[in-house]
Formats: structure tokens, C-alpha cells, sequence
């Protein structure tokens, strides 16, 4: 019995070992880092992943650089170099290991890295991740790592002043901030990201550091290096394949390969395996599949699918969630010019979104949370898609992993913006390597919807003047050098990686474009529409320039009171102060947002309401145009709009400010994305105001529109009933309503104002709201605004009464979270509740003290 006994202990334990998941051991080493300026005798601590920046924050060397003017005192940081360094632990065992190898997956950007004094690597891009073998030169016991960042601004001078022409740079490269030489604009000469040089919305900090993990990976016989998942959807079944990289160390007959759908063996194969890299492709399929759709179609199913690779008791494996769907751009001649839109299992589907920039110019302060705020928020508005604009980063894992969860399409750019770039060998050759690692990274996210070459770039050399400057002021060899390294980079080398890599996915050139290499228009490709804002034009042409589809449109506003007192004083508190100007980063910032607020708004009376009412006037604008793309679905099927986040404290385009508050413009947006909205046409050429309605509902559906015309205080004065049968996936105008009838109720419009609602039994499914004068020029009583406050253990509740019309109610303080519902418009004699989590707030007494709650009245100067 004993015997019997000790050999079933043997049989546990030995199948235990034999089954277990993975060879393959991997560590970090995130800690014992130190790091110093090069020239430098003192050591300090360093985070790893880290910035020097932030390095030297936690040191207490720099003072917090996005506090009023600090940013200009951090100049001289990008000037050095800096030397990190670690000592980390090796046992006699993992050495033992046949293969063992480093991976730097982000370092930013020019490294030189030594591995016990010996010189195992050098860097020079930010977005490539970089192996290397260290078995030969690690040792038992300790080893030390050293890194090398060299300046990226030296660099980038010596490869400027290494050709014989001038690569044109948009503004955004701040280098009159940056105190560079010269004030040379040295940014496209690195692959790092762009922002960190500085943006219309972003400081000039120019970061080096080690900024996404290092880890030492050790095994012995092979290890997957890669799987793709690749799929075609059939009404029945999905038909898949599994690409998979394997690396062995020598050679190994009948190796199996086994793929797992939700922990059932759904195939298994015998492979030989050879020295090297050995590539396989496994077909596998799903019956009767469930489908992934985007937030607000259906559910967002994922499959977990594992590639298992095992020989005896030796075995590796990769687990991808993968959704099953079709996404296709769809580019058709049609009676306007070519269609831009995509179709998400067949159906055509109006992207709903924004345009995404870094949560931090310091990257690896973005934490889970974060992401989590931010794609939340976008889902919670409805959203459909986040495009990741090209002057950024290839995000985190996390980031698309979200996205595959919440339903989010991403437009993936590469990185390149508003700038021409180098073309010689090594650098189309280190974008080459770049494009293949994040392709490869990225491909498997179901997400993932569009690879795009860059961003702005084809416009700038075609339309903003840059190609006859450099042809003008340097000769046309410039510019035909400039250009073929435009061709040679985004119609050669990136298309080229992405049909190897992820042919089953669209590659478009340039955003915005019409084709390849043909500048943007309002009837073919997508387009950037910057008349609004950069060219002064009304909101109202957001209702006639309407392309195939909208990646980028915007306005800015400033943050909330709470967020800009994080960064400033109260002398600050003037628009036009250093502070609020050096937090302003757009060179006609501050002004075009006064100018446009007087066209629709009275004078604020103070400094906070001035704030407040520069969120309702961004809201307002980007509102209209929202509600325009949709309501001439027709012809766009597209609304991305400049942009969800901030980088930094500022003033900005963004509908959430650095600090996760949202401002009136993501509330707005919320409601302009709902899955059915009513909007009204009121061009001032027409003598109608029509009502439309748009939907993303893929059923018809029927209910009555009711429109009525009221005063203030909420007097009806004439009402229009119209029982109608709306189209599934469309736009159409149901009711037309004369100028001229209005006319007989208020010949100004200054007193009265639309009401529409859309009802299906008996139940609201939308409404909306159109005053037919600016906001200046309505004769707003007093709302008579009252409120009561309760709790339950989590969430205050404010319960709000009006007696009048209420615009713009908003409920403010120093709270860390946001409300549920913002900066709306409360109907005569009406009620609403919101509630607000209660966060850094403890006690409802404080919250009471805390809460304040105001409309546009509040704003205007009664004395005046």
C-alpha cells in the first residue's frame, strides 16, 4: 500500500511538472535603480519605468514644471545626459538556461546600455522594443546595468546640421521655449514622440528615460516568440487561422501545437521543429460564432484563445482575447464623390468619437486608473471610436485592451505629425523595424480598425505652403528630396509592413487625404476642419462643410476653476496674464476664445464665470457640428472630434481636462452621441427651421414628435404633433416649422424658444432644445434655481427645481469626481437630480459648504 502510495505521489507531481503552462521565466528589474547627470558624483534614487524628469521631481532637483511658469526653468534638462544603473541578483540555476535573453521594451530615446561594463545595445527610437542574448555575459550572484540616455536635443542638432537642406517643421516644436541653438526645430530627426517638443495644447518638455519595463527572459528548448490570430466570418461559422513564431534552440521532432477556444482543444498538430525561427499556420474554426460589436450594437464578446506548444514535459503558450467581427472601409464612387465609412459585420456604421493624445507628458505616470477614466468616459458618451493621433505614442497594452472590452474601434495612427521627415537608409530603416514591432504588438486587438500613416503631413506640404517655401527659399532638389522621403516613408515602407504584417486591415495614407497623395476635399476621404477656430468662421458653417467624413474638428475652452487653481495663484486669475498665457499653448489661443464668446454670449462678469461660460460656448460649437455630420449621414458617416484629454493642465480643445473633470463639452457630446437624437436646421437662408431626427438604431421604430414653442417661465404658445415612422441606420427631416409662423409669437425671438421631444410609447427617447437668437441677445429672467441635498453611502444627491428657463446649470466646487449630468438646460417649472460620487468630499456638511450651483444669468453683470 505504501508502494502504491508513493507512486501515485510521483505520478501528481510529475504530471504537475509535465502540465504546467510555461518554460518560459521572466523578470523585471524595477528596482535598485539609481541615476545622475552624466558629469555628475551623486547617485540619487530613479523610478524604473521613469523620466528624468520625474526622477529628478521626486529628488526635490526640480520644482513641479506644469505650476505657473516652472516649465521654463527645466530647460536645461534635455541637455544632458544621464546615466541610469542597476544591480539585480542571478542564480546558478537560470544560468543554467540554454537561452536567455533582455528586453528593453521602451527606452527614450538615445541609449547606449552596458551589461556588467560590457556594451550590449544601442537605441535610437522611443517605439521600438529592443532583445538582446545576454547569456554569455551574465554571471552568478550580482550583475550590474547600465544605461546611457544621450541628449536627444544634441543629437538631434548634430543630425540638422549633418544635411545640406531644411526639413520643414510646423510651430508645434517649441523651440524658442526649449532654448535650443539656434532655435533650431530638431524634432523629426528622432523617432520619439513629437508632443514632448511641444504642441498647440502642450508644454515643451523634452524627455529621456528608461519608460516601459525591462525584463530578463530565460528558457530552455524553444518559447512562442508570436501568435496572429487571423479570422473571416462566415453567417454559421468563423473560419480562423493561427499564425505562430516559434524559437528553438535546437532541433525537436514531433513537437505538438494545441489551440484552445475558451478552454476546449478545438485542434492539435504535429511540427518538427529546426534551430531558429520556425513559423506555422494553424486553420481552426468556431461554430455558430458570437459576435463582437462596437459600444452601443451589442455585446463585446471575446474568445479566449490559446496557442500551446509542448514537447514531453517541456511546453509554452500565449492566451489572445480575441472578438470576432468584420470591420471594412468602404471607398465607393458615388453622385457626391467617394464614400468614406465602415461597415462593422456588414452593417454601415456611423463613427461617433474623439481624437486621444498621451494622458501625461510624463508617460509612465499613466496609470490603470487613468486609462480607465478616460475610455470609461468615452464609452459612457457614446462613443464608438478614439482615434490615437500621431504626435503621441503606441500605447500600452491596457489602452486597447479597454478599447476591446468597451466596444471603442481605434484609428491607429503611426507616428508622424505636421512635419516633413528624413529619408535616408537608417532612418526609413529604424521606421521600418518600428512599424514591424507595433504592427505585431498591436494586430491581434480586435479594436484596432485603421493603420494611418500620419497625420497633417500631406496637408502641410500641399496646402499650408511648405512645398513652394522649400521650393522658393532652397531649391527644387529640396523639395523633391523632402517629397520622395514623404513617398519612400507612407506610400512604401509603412503600407509594405502592414499588408506583410495585417493585410486583413485597411492602410490609409495621410490624415486628412482624398487618395493616395492627393490632398483632402469635402467629397472624397476624410477631412480636418480647422475654418472654425483657426480661420475664424461661425459655428453655423459646421452645417455647410460637411465632408465624407469628420477625423478632426475642435474649439477650445480653459478647465474648470478647481483645476486652474492647481496652477496658479490668484494674480494669475486673468486670461491674459503670463501664467494663463504660458498654459495656453494655440498662438491665437486666448483672444479667439473671447472673440467667438461676445459673438454668442455676454461679457462675463469675472474671471470664473469667464471660465465657465468658455465651456458652454466649446460645447455649443462642437455640439452643432456633431449634430451636423449626423444629420447628413448620407454624405458623413464619421464625427471625431479634436480632442477627448489633455496632457497637462490648460487651456485646450479637450472634453476632459488633465485632472479627469469633465468639462460641459463631454456632457454635450454624451448627448449629441446618443443612439437617437433631434436636432433642428435653422440656416439663415431658409424660412423653415427643420426638426431632424438621426439614428443608430438597426430596427425601424415608430412614436410621435411633439415641438413646442415656449416663453421663459414656460407659457405654451403654440404646439406642433407629427406621429412618425423613423428609418433604422439614417437621418431625415420630419417636420418643417415657418419663420414666419413663429413670428406672430415674438417677433425677435429674444423671449421664446423650441422645445422637441421624440416619444415612443409614452415614453421619452430624446429631446432637445433651439433658441432661434445668440445667448446675448435672450432676455433671461431669473431661473428661480433651488436645490435640495441628500446622500446614500456612496454618492451625494443634489435634486435641483426651476421656476424659469435654466441655461447651463452648473454645479461646481473642489470635488475630485464628476457629476452624473452637467452644465444643462432645465425647462420652465421642471426638476432634475444628479449625484456626484462622493470622493475627497467626507461629509455631506462639507459637501453642502463645498456645492455651488449657477446658470448663464449667474455669469452676466446684473449691475450693467
Amino acid at each position: 500500500m505504501k508502494s502504491f502510495n508513493n507512486f501515485l505521489l510521483f505520478f501528481i507531481v510529475f504530471s504537475i511538472i509535465g502540465c504546467k503552462k510555461s518554460i518560459v521565466n521572466e523578470m523585471e528589474i524595477n528596482s535598485n535603480w539609481t541615476f545622475k547627470k552624466e558629469k555628475d558624483t551623486v547617485w540619487r534614487t530613479a523610478e524604473v519605468p521613469g523620466t528624468v524628469h520625474t526622477d529628478l521631481l521626486s529628488n526635490n532637483v526640480i520644482e513641479n514644471p506644469f505650476y505657473r511658469l516652472n516649465e521654463h526653468d527645466v530647460q536645461w534638462v534635455d541637455k544632458s545626459n544621464w546615466i541610469y544603473q542597476s544591480t539585480f541578483s542571478i542564480t546558478k540555476d537560470l544560468l543554467t538556461k540554454e537561452q536567455i535573453e533582455m528586453e528593453f521594451e521602451g527606452i527614450d530615446t538615445y541609449g547606449k546600455i552596458y551589461l556588467n561594463s560590457k556594451e550590449i545595445l544601442t537605441t535610437d527610437n522611443m517605439f521600438r522594443r529592443y532583445k538582446v542574448d545576454v547569456k554569455s555575459i551574465l554571471k552568478e550572484g550580482d550583475n550590474t546595468l547600465k544605461v546611457v540616455l544621450e541628449s536627444p536635443i544634441t543629437k538631434g542638432i548634430e543630425k540638422y546640421d549633418a544635411i545640406d537642406y531644411q526639413i520643414e517643421v510646423s510651430d508645434n516644436d517649441l523651440a524658442e521655449i526649449g532654448k535650443v541653438e539656434g532655435k533650431k526645430k530638431v524634432s523629426v530627426f528622432s523617432r520619439k514622440a513629437g508632443y514632448h517638443f511641444g504642441w498647440d495644447w502642450g508644454p515643451r518638455l523634452v524627455t529621456s528615460g528608461i519608460w516601459r519595463p525591462v525584463v530578463l527572459r530565460s528558457w530552455d528548448n524553444f518559447k512562442i516568440d508570436d501568435v496572429f490570430i487571423r479570422q473571416q466570418i462566415a453567417k454559421d461559422s468563423a473560419s480562423l487561422s493561427a499564425s505562430v513564431e516559434i524559437n528553438s534552440h535546437k532541433e525537436i521532432e514531433k513537437s505538438i501545437i494545441e489551440i484552445s477556444v475558451n478552454d476546449s482543444i478545438v485542434t492539435s498538430k504535429e511540427f518538427n521543429l529546426k534551430p531558429g525561427q520556425n513559423k506555422f499556420t494553424i486553420p481552426f474554426s468556431i461554430r455558430n460564432p458570437k459576435l463582437w460589436w462596437p459600444n452601443g450594437m451589442g455585446e463585446q464578446y471575446l474568445y479566449n484563445i490559446e496557442v500551446k506548444a509542448r514537447h514531453k514535459n517541456h511546453s509554452d503558450s500565449k492566451v489572445n482575447r480575441v472578438g470576432l467581427r468584420t470591420i471594412e472601409l468602404k471607398r465607393e464612387k458615388d453622385s457626391i464623390g467617394s464614400s468614406f465609412y465602415f461597415t462593422v459585420n456588414g452593417i454601415p456604421t456611423f463613427m461617433k468619437g474623439a481624437n486621444y493624445i498621451p494622458q501625461d507628458i510624463f508617460l509612465p505616470r499613466v496609470k490603470s486608473s487613468n486609462y480607465q477614466h478616460i475610455l470609461n468616459s468615452a464609452k459612457d458618451a457614446n462613443m464608438n471610436m478614439i482615434r490615437v493621433w500621431g504626435g503621441g505614442v503606441y500605447e500600452n497594452k491596457e489602452f486597447y485592451d479597454l478599447c476591446d472590452e468597451m466596444g471603442l474601434l481605434v484609428w491607429q495612427d503611426f507616428m508622424f505629425a505636421c512635419a516633413m521627415y528624413p529619408g535616408d537608409a537608417a532612418y526609413l530603416e529604424s521606421v521600418r523595424q518600428e512599424a514591424i514591432d507595433n504592427v505585431k504588438r498591436l494586430r491581434n486587438h480586435t479594436s484596432i480598425a485603421l493603420w494611418c500613416g500620419n497625420n497633417e503631413v500631406l496637408s502641410a506640404w500641399e496646402r499650408w505652403g511648405w512645398k513652394q517655401k522649400v521650393t522658393k527659399e532652397q531649391s527644387e532638389k529640396a523639395a523633391n528630396t523632402t517629397w520622395k522621403s514623404y513617398t519612400d516613408i507612407f506610400h512604401k515602407v509603412l503600407p509594405e509592413v502592414v499588408e506583410q504584417y495585417d493585410s486583413d486591415r485597411k492602410y490609409w495614407a495621410s490624415s486628412p487625404s482624398s487618395e493616395l497623395g492627393v490632398p483632402e476635399s469635402h467629397t472624397d476621404g476624410d477631412a480636418h476642419y480647422w475654418g472654425v477656430w483657426w480661420g475664424k468662421e461661425p459655428f453655423s458653417n459646421y452645417n455647410v462643410k460637411i465632408p465624407r467624413f469628420m477625423s478632426e474638428f475642435g474649439f477650445q475652452s480653459f478647465p474648470e476653476l478647481a483645476t486652474v487653481n492647481k496652477y496658479t495663484i490668484p494674480e494669475d486669475h486673468d486670461i491674459f496674464s503670463e501664467v494663463m498665457k504660458s498654459h495656453q499653448r494655440s498662438s491665437i489661443g486666448n483672444g479667439t476664445i473671447k472673440e467667438y464668446m461676445l459673438r454668442h454670449y455676454k461679457q462675463p462678469k469675472d474671471f470664473e464665470s469667464f471660465l465657465y461660460v468658455s465651456h458652454l460656448l466649446q460645447a455649443y460649437g462642437i455640439t452643432t457640428g456633431i449634430e451636423a455630420h449626423r444629420k447628413n449621414r448620407y454624405r458623413c458617416m464619421g464625427s471625431l472630434y479634436w480632442q477627448i484629454n489633455d496632457c497637462w493642465p490648460v487651456a485646450s480643445w479637450s472634453s476632459i481636462d488633465y485632472y479627469g473633470k469633465w468639462k460641459a463639452l463631454h456632457y454635450g457630446v454624451k448627448k449629441a452621441f446618443e443612439k437617437t437624437i433631434i436636432s433642428f436646421d435653422d440656416k439663415e437662408s431658409s424660412d423653415s427651421v427643420a426638426i431632424y431626427i438621426a439614428t443608430d438604431t438597426l430596427k425601424n421604430f415608430s412614436g410621435q414628435l411633439k415641438v413646442k414653442l415656449l416663453n421663459f417661465d414656460g407659457t405654451e404658445l403654440n404646439t406642433w404633433n407629427k406621429d412618425i415612422q423613423v428609418t433604422a441606420n439614417s437621418s431625415a427631416s420630419y417636420l418643417l416649422i415657418s419663420k414666419e409662423d413663429l413670428k406672430k409669437y415674438s417677433n425677435g425671438f429674444e423671449d421664446v424658444f423650441l422645445s422637441a421631444s421624440f416619444s415612443t410609447n409614452n415614453e421619452t427617447n430624446c429631446s432637445n432644445e433651439h433658441f432661434l437668437n445668440p445667448f446675448k441677445e435672450l432676455e433671461l429672467p431669473n431661473p428661480e434655481l433651488s436645490y435640495d441635498i441628500s446622500e446614500n453611502e456612496t454618492e451625494y444627491i443634489v435634486s435641483l427645481q426651476t421656476k424659469n428657463l435654466a441655461i447651463g446649470v452648473f454645479a461646481s466646487g473642489n470635488f475630485d469626481e464628476n457629476f452624473s449630468d452637467n452644465y444643462f438646460n432645465m425647462l420652465p417649472n421642471s426638476e432634475k437630480t444628479i449625484r456626484v460620487k462622493k470622493g475627497n468630499i467626507s461629509s455631506i456638511e462639507a459637501f453642502k459648504k463645498e456645492l455651488k450651483v449657477v446658470s448663464l444669468v449667474d455669469s452676466y453683470n446684473t449691475e450693467l
